[in-house]
Order: C-alpha cells, then structure tokens, then sequence
C-alpha cells in the first residue's frame, strides 16, 4: 500500500499511527520511499510522522537551513505536537539538531545517521553537479555500499533535480548554507538522548563524522553497521528498525 500524502495549507505530510510521535526528516535527495521500512514498522505502536520539506518551494532568498528549520518548527506548531522523537538522516539530521536545540523541551529523543553539521566534505565535495546520466547513476550509488541499493527511480530522481535549473540552485544554495551551519560548538547543549546509527562504509559523512557527535554529545551512544553507506535505514532497514527500536524502549520502558 502507498504511503498517503496529507495536505494542510502549505504543509505536506504522512503521519500513521497513534502514541508518541516519531518526526522523520530527510536529506537533501531525500524522498518518501527513504523512510518506508522504518515508516512501516513503526506505524504500529507510534505515531510516525514525515513533512515534506520544502527545499524545491522555498524562496531562492530562504532555500537554506534557517529556513528549512522554520518550516519544522511551524508544523510540529500547527500539528500540536506536545512531544517529539526527531530522527533524521544527512541533512535531514542537521535540520533535527537546529530543531532540537531551538526545542530541548519538546524533546524525548534524537536518532542521527549519516548527518550533516560537523565536516564541511560532509556535503560540499559530494555534491552531484549537472552531467551526464552515467555521471550522476555513479554519485548516486556512490551514497551506498551495495551500489544496487540505488534504483532506477531514485536515480531518475536525482537526474531531473540536477537538470532542472532552479531546483540545482536551490539544492546548492542549501548544501552551502549546511557548510556554514557548522553545530560542533553547541552539541554539548543536548541532554537529551541521543542515538548514532552510521554506516562503516560512508563515503559521504565517513564514520569518524559519527565518531565525532559521540564525543561532542554528552548522552549518545553510536552504532556503526558493516556493509552500510549513507542511508543505513535504506540499505539495513531490519537492522537499523531493530536498533532503534531497543532504544525508544529505553526512553518508554
């Protein structure tokens, strides 16, 4: 069954579900299709939940982190949200620091993979530019271990949003903004618990990135997968579900 796509007034979201609420964010490439083991396992005993977020729609003045933050932070208040467990992945997981820092009240619980915010390589060597389709299949599948991890719709994906001008700008100028965005010096800030699934063999935010949040976040523990890229929920969806599973049994025992 495909995942329904909500829409309330400028906001575009799934959310399944009942009980606490799982607030998924993804990357810069990032679709729906990233999160559906993790959105289809959870549904059961959470309320999970995914805002589309605009990168593409911004204004080219607002296609940023700042922005991007803004509108998290608007729908989790149009939503009503009393409480979240923020996960996310690459940028995605630079948007739930900002987000949590903002927020430390709202927050029971943050899950990075693969984020951003610490290491400029983290996103701006990686960067697909425009070029040929063979070109940009190879950066796609570079973001896993298993290059088969990659579909073809997926890399399709990524092909038009590269070739379509105004989209490429508005990706560059986020990517940018990211590398600015640097979080090393506030990350100390988070008390809450905070859970690091990285794959080994992450080409785009290497496992000593995840290394590094460890130590720069006072309660986090890190898990490193073998045979994993950027996206462990893509590429380990049974392993990385089980992971984090026993960890929000932690935090609701």
């Amino acid at each position: 069954m495909e995942i329904q796509i909500k829409k309330e007034g400028r906001f575009k979201y799934v959310e399944e579900g009942d009980g606490e609420v799982l607030l998924l964010l993804h990357g810069l490439f990032g679709a729906l299709s990233n999160f559906k083991p993790l959105f289809d396992y959870f549904k059961k005993d959470y309320k999970v939940v995914i805002p589309m977020l605009p990168i593409y729609e911004l204004p080219v003045l607002n296609a940023n982190l700042t922005g991007l933050v803004k509108y998290v932070n608007e729908f989790v208040e149009h939503k009503q949200y009393k409480s979240v467990n923020v996960i996310g992945n690459s940028l995605g997981g630079h948007i739930a620091i900002l987000f949590a820092l903002e927020n430390l009240p709202l927050i029971n619980s943050i899950l990075l993979t693969g984020s951003s915010g610490l290491f400029e390589n983290a996103m701006g060597s990686t960067f697909p530019k425009r070029g040929s389709y063979e070109y940009i299949k190879k950066k796609t599948e570079d973001t896993f271990y298993d290059p088969k991890t990659a579909t073809k719709e997926l890399i399709d994906e990524v092909f038009g949003i590269v070739n379509d001008r105004m989209k490429a700008l508005k990706v560059l100028k986020t990517a940018k903004s990211a590398i600015r965005h640097n979080v090393g010096n506030r990350l100390g800030e988070i008390d809450k618990p905070v859970l690091l699934i990285w794959g080994k063999n992450d080409k785009v935010t290497p496992l000593f990135v995840g290394e590094e949040f460890h130590k720069l976040l006072p309660n986090s523990e890190l898990i490193s997968l073998n045979h994993c890229g950027h996206a462990p929920m893509m590429e380990k969806p049974d392993e990385f579900n089980q992971i984090l599973e026993s960890f929000l049994n932690k935090i609701y025992p």
